[in-house]
């Protein structure tokens, strides 16, 4: 029963050092990330039982992304200059990650991970920094929402391919591109098909049941079933978890308010701190002395990639110089998305301890930096707009 004590400590220490961080006004995310490399100095290593939980917390983490934070209403109302500055932002990180990659003598495969994990943007974070600044409804603030939630999307296709690739170990042939192309399409037209059809009449049903928690359970089950789905169409957990959650959202009766604040409960109350503190305790500090140079240089393009992507992209949809500064900087933040992208790399055995250990710096730089610069900038912004 050491396994309960484990947990215990992990979600303990996770919450408490959670709490330090979002009373300084950073996300609680760092405190579980430095739960997971303190613990992991002091008694607990990585288990089976704990590597479960882990991967049903990044399941629950990108499930709730696609659940409470995709719409696809607003994405259809928005105009495609969203999706236009989305593709410079996140087409520039691209390349800047595997371009570092290949520079460093990294392999196809270990390149377009590093790649893929420089691209997403941590919806999470941009929010709390723009309500927090009273800036979410002004035209950049609504346009870096809708490109952040773009760029998980992006990312999580990204992920599909690139996931794929590893079972190859090398970019696939036309027919293996082809093979994979046609999965992916497969996978989407079945879970379309469940979204539209299905899953409302069964949430109709249920919702009728006389069973307690009937809503709230199958909200729950259908995250497993497009997690577990996907994994038969040899596609990754996570990546049918947020289609799934994504397909639910437009549903009202899985999405009221009491089932909506349990399914958060359940994601972030229990399973996704356990995933961020298992990335904090998979991080080997012994490595990262050896590999300065390259974890600096993952620190700086990956910011860069984002703050240049995102200004070059505001400006060519016709934002002024400042604005585009603004959209670049919401670019910047990482969290979610890109932790779980080398997480899966590494249980693939593809990402090494070094490449690994320099993406969690990254993201916890990414996280200290990103809100400050954004409100700097947004200050001078409403400053200059005060005085004209």
């Amino acid at each position: 029963m050491e396994f309960l004590l484990h947990i215990l400590l992990i979600l303990l220490v996770a919450k408490l050092l959670g709490e330090c961080f979002e009373r300084i006004g950073m996300p609680s995310i760092l405190g579980e990330v430095l739960a997971g490399i303190l613990l992991g100095f002091a008694l607990l290593s990585e288990t089976e039982i704990l590597t479960s939980l882990a991967e049903l917390g990044a399941i629950f983490l990108l499930f709730t992304a696609g659940y409470k934070e995709v719409h696809l209403q607003d994405l259809r109302a928005s105009s495609g200059s969203a999706f236009i500055a989305t593709l410079f932002q996140i087409g520039t990180a691209f390349i800047f990650g595997f371009g570092l990659g290949v520079y460093f003598g990294f392999g196809f495969v270990e390149s377009m991970f590093l790649a893929v994990a420089f691209s997403p943007t941590s919806i999470g974070v941009i929010v709390k920094t723009l309500i927090d600044m009273d800036y979410l409804s002004s035209r950049p603030g609504s346009m870096m929402l809708t490109s952040a939630i773009f760029d998980d999307i992006i990312g999580i296709f990204l992920l599909s391919v690139v996931v794929t690739m590893a079972q190859y170990n090398q970019f696939p042939s036309g027919i293996q591109l082809l093979v994979l192309t046609a999965k992916l399409v497969f996978f989407v037209l079945i879970m379309g098909i469940l979204g539209r059809y299905v899953f409302p009449a069964i949430f109709d049903y249920v919702h009728r049941m006389h069973v307690k928690e009937s809503v709230f359970g199958t909200v729950v089950m259908v995250a497993l079933f497009s997690a577990y789905l996907a994994e038969l169409f040899q596609l990754h957990a996570v990546i049918g978890a947020f289609i799934g959650g994504v397909l639910i959202s437009n549903i009202p009766i899985a999405k009221i308010e009491d089932v909506q604040s349990k399914v958060s409960g359940v994601a972030y109350g229990i399973f996704v701190p356990i995933f961020f503190a298992f990335i904090g305790l998979s991080v080997n500090f012994s490595v990262l002395g050896g590999v300065g140079l390259f974890a600096f240089l993952v620190v700086v393009l990956a910011l860069l990639g984002k703050l240049i992507g995102g200004f070059a992209g505001a400006k060519v949809i016709g934002f002024g110089n400042h604005e585009s500064l603004i959209f670049g900087a919401g670019m910047m933040p990482r969290a979610g998305v890109e932790l779980v992208v080398i997480s899966i790399g590494k249980n693939l055995g593809l990402i090494t301890d070094e490449v690994f250990s320099a993406v969690v710096v990254m993201v916890a730089v990414s996280i200290f930096i990103s809100p400050i610069l954004l409100k700097t900038l947004i200050r001078k912004k409403q400053g200059q707009d005060y005085v004209s």
